[in-house]
This record gives C-alpha cells, sequence and structure tokens, in this order.
C-alpha cells in the first residue's frame, strides 16, 4: 500500500492514495480558522468506521442476508496530552434489510471487531472500543 500526503497552504494538504484517489485534509493548528476538510485524525476515525462497516455488510452478504443498508455512527475521545491518542471509540450499527435476524447481525459486528477490522483491532490498543447495534425492516 502506498499513498502520498503534501501541503497546500496554511493547514490545507492533499491525501492521494496509491490506487490515485485524492482527499482534502486539514489541519486547524496551522491557523486556519474556517475548516474546509476533515483532519487526519477525523480520516483515522472515519477510516475505521468504514473497514467495521465493509466488514458488517460483507458478512451478511456472504451469509446470503438481504441487507439493504448500513451506516455506522461513531463516537469518540481523545487523550487530553499528546500524542492524542483515541482513549474510546463507539460504534453504533443501524443495519437495514429484509428479514435481518438480530443474531446475525450481532455475529457480524462481533466478526468485525474481533476477528476482521484491521483498523479497529489496531486502534484497540490504546482505545476502548465499544459497538452496539440496531436493525431496521426495510420498506
Amino acid at each position: 500500500m502506498k499513498g502520498k500526503v503534501g501541503w497546500i497552504e496554511g493547514g490545507k494538504f492533499l491525501a492521494e492514495s496509491g490506487t490515485g484517489h485524492a482527499l482534502p485534509m486539514q489541519a486547524k493548528i496551522l491557523g486556519d480558522e474556517v475548516s474546509t476538510a476533515p483532519s487526519p485524525m477525523e480520516y483515522v476515525l472515519l477510516g475505521t468506521g468504514g473497514c467495521s462497516c465493509v466488514d458488517v455488510v460483507h458478512i451478511l452478504k456472504k451469509g446470503r442476508h438481504d441487507v439493504r443498508d448500513c451506516h455506522v455512527l461513531l463516537n469518540a475521545d481523545r487523550a487530553a496530552e499528546d500524542p492524542k491518542v483515541f482513549t474510546r471509540i463507539h460504534m453504533h450499527f443501524v443495519v437495514t434489510g429484509k428479514g435481518l435476524k438480530q443474531e446475525a447481525v450481532g455475529r457480524a459486528v462481533e466478526l468485525s471487531a474481533e476477528k476482521y477490522c484491521s483498523a479497529s483491532i489496531m486502534l484497540a490498543k490504546t482505545a476502548t472500543i465499544t459497538h452496539d447495534f440496531e436493525v431496521k425492516e426495510a420498506e
């Protein structure tokens, strides 16, 4: 895996993935008063949510469950002192589908947390990570 992050001006940066995708980043610590892009640490949190959400959908689809939507709401705390690592992350999954069973969704969330989500397993070295979920019936 490769990537590049370059400084544009002020607190603005552009991150480029090895696969050719670009994402703006902003570090308000460099003096920008108006936020125009997520911070690097916001991307870490969002990437972790994305990693886990992908796992949940993949596990459910692999089990032939009729999943129609999945999103995860993230809530995190960081240490007050440098390095300001994440100390707590809570993930609340909302999974929508036809006839989804609580047990299947719970198992998918558990498998992501314990076995598959590289990002959350890595962050669990410094943060307490908790999960819960709700299942909604698709219309």
